[in-house]
């Protein structure tokens, strides 16, 4: 549990970082839009001259109070981690610019740091609040992708940015929080690969307890029967990491070279031990 919570604050804190460098560096020096509460908030710096530093952190507090009983204790004290870092390091880094001959630059940039700071504070199990709350409900609910959810909602705020931003300015955005999709997307699924692993075994309860207690993870049994022999016979299920994936199939074979072992890919995996989107 220590382990795992200094991964998520880790993981928090990074994202939090990259995010604020991501509108600080390339989104708000070239003055592009946003999505979200971070694209409200630009809308009243470039008509008000308000630190985003300070409307996004008084915004995201104001919808984690109305959003939080959609999410689970855990997921809403790291949301509010998230929303006090976000803010911190957009004063830290305020002042950060870079500054380039061609737009198009700071527009993929921009929209690949700013998802890859969402991903990672979501693959922590927080989120960003904002959108990223409705994000996170619709996919509970309405089993919607998270990253598409969070991108319809970013564009309605980008509509809204039209009042401060040129057409131009807008489209560019559009392309940025694109971007940013895909790369939140990658983040949240590619580095949180999960295997499903079916285990017909003639050592079944001492594969279970190796799995339990050398890999941490719990195992199902399932009652089969064999359709040539007639017999009845256990079918162990497990989902495990990727990374965890060769050891459990050496050590599967260390008990019974002759277990047939059959590995499925997994795309969402909801429950204990695992990123939950809850």
């Amino acid at each position: 549990m220590k382990n795992r919570l200094l991964r998520d604050m880790l993981l928090i804190m990074l994202g939090s970082f990259i995010f604020a460098v991501g509108v600080n560096a390339f989104v708000i020096s070239a003055n592009l839009g946003e999505g979200g509460v971070t694209g409200l908030s630009l809308i009243l710096l470039y008509a008000f001259d308000i630190s985003p530093a300070w409307s996004t952190f008084i915004l995201n507090a104001v919808l984690i109070t109305l959003g939080y009983k959609f999410l689970s204790k855990r997921s809403t004290i790291y949301t509010i981690i998230a929303v006090i870092a976000i803010s911190v390091f957009l004063g830290l880094t305020e002042s950060w610019a870079v500054e380039t001959h061609e737009i198009l630059i700071n527009t993929i940039f921009g929209g690949f740091m700013v998802g890859l700071g969402i991903g990672l504070i979501v693959l922590s199990g927080g989120t960003t609040a904002g959108t990223t709350i409705l994000a996170r409900i619709a996919h509970k609910y309405l089993d919607v992708n998270t990253s598409y959810a969070l991108l319809f909602f970013d564009l309605i705020v980008v509509i809204i940015s039209l009042s401060v931003m040129p057409l131009e300015k807008a489209l560019l955005t559009v392309i940025s929080l694109y971007v940013g999709t895909k790369v939140m997307d990658f983040v949240i699924e590619g580095l949180n690969p999960k295997k499903a692993v079916t285990i017909i075994s003639q050592s079944p309860d001492q594969i279970a307890k190796m799995i339990d207690e050398q890999i941490g993870r719990g195992c199902t049994i399932l009652n089969g029967r064999g359709y040539y022999s007639k017999k009845d016979t256990d079918v162990l299920y497990v989902v495990i990491a990727k990374t965890q994936l060769s050891r459990t199939k050496r050590m599967i074979k260390k008990f019974d070279e002759n277990a047939f072992v059959v590995v499925h890919d997994v795309r969402d995996v909801l429950g204990n031990g695992f990123l939950v989107d809850d």
